[in-house]
């Protein structure tokens, strides 16, 4: 099912109150549908584009934030790019990540799917996770600490997306 058609039926199943067989969480139309949901977050957009945080992109045009479940060492991994646009970082793209990453400027977060459910779940943020070995953490480590608020309701979107924790994307 492509993302559009995936999109369309988990919103006609909300409207009607039926189930809808959910995306694998972190597959390539998981992320397209985080995309949407970043875009629809203020903290996330409005956040991060005051403090300078999605202007840092090494004049690439994008930052890409790279996430992965550790326990499905299979998978390919998935990314969002955000862009300073309209003035908001926005999200341009989600998918399967296409291009390696800096990171002097990129993220890269893999952590097992029960800590994702649990971090998506807001059971703890991002600190704890860090300290407890829970989320594996690569790129700008003072660019994070500097925003862990949006850090964290980044962490709070990955549980706001359906997707289905019982199988790993393919």
């Amino acid at each position: 099912m492509r993302a559009n058609q995936w999109l369309m039926a988990a919103a006609l199943a909300a409207i009607s109150g039926t189930a809808v067989a959910a995306t694998p969480m972190m597959s390539e139309e998981w992320a397209k549908a985080a995309c949407t949901a970043w875009n629809a977050d203020a903290t996330l957009t409005k956040d991060l584009f005051e403090t300078g945080w999605a202007a840092n992109d090494k004049k690439r045009g994008y930052k890409a934030l790279q996430v992965a479940r550790k326990d499905c060492k299979a998978s390919p991994k998935v990314e969002v790019r955000i862009a300073p646009k309209d003035g908001k970082a926005l999200c341009v793209s989600g998918g399967l990540s296409t291009a390696a990453l800096d990171l002097d400027v990129d993220y890269a977060m893999t952590a097992d799917t029960k800590r994702w459910i649990e971090m998506g779940k807001g059971e703890y943020g991002p600190m704890r996770a860090m300290m407890f070995g829970r989320l594996s953490f690569d790129g700008p480590m003072g660019e994070a600490m500097g925003n862990m608020g949006p850090f964290e309701s980044f962490l709070l979107l990955v549980g706001k997306v359906p997707g289905d924790t019982a199988v790993c994307p393919k």
